[in-house]
């Protein structure tokens, strides 16, 4: 794992428990990004839900790197997505790697904080 995008995903992590209390991890965190993005507040959620939840993270997440594109919300509000093209074989770390470093900038181009200046 490159040691900037861990030190960089460890600000996050902590201005997030700041705010959403201990124990944040990555599929926290992902969840977090999935209902802000689907927007309709805290709510109860199925596990068909919950994984949907998650669905929408990992496309908003990776919509910028070109792997999806946002198609449209059905009938509910929900956010649909396209695959443009399939992710690489990546292993574990890779894969880590990948959607710390896409969570970091999804949290600074949101302007939600900057994680440069985001304090331990």
């Amino acid at each position: 794992m490159d040691y900037d995008v861990e030190l960089r995903f460890q600000k996050v992590k902590t201005e997030l428990e700041k705010k959403f209390g201990e124990g944040m991890d990555v599929q926290a965190i992902l969840f977090l990004i999935g209902v802000n993005e689907l927007g309709m507040g805290y709510k109860e959620f199925s596990k068909q839900e919950k994984t949907d939840v998650l669905h929408i993270a990992i496309c908003t997440l990776l919509e910028p790197y070109g792997y999806y594109k946002f198609d449209k919300h059905d009938n509910e509000g929900w956010p649909h997505f396209n695959l443009v093209q399939e992710l690489p074989p990546l292993n574990d770390r890779e894969q880590q790697h990948l959607i710390k470093e896409a969570m970091i900038s999804y949290f600074e181009e949101n302007d939600y904080f900057n994680v440069e200046e985001a304090s331990n």
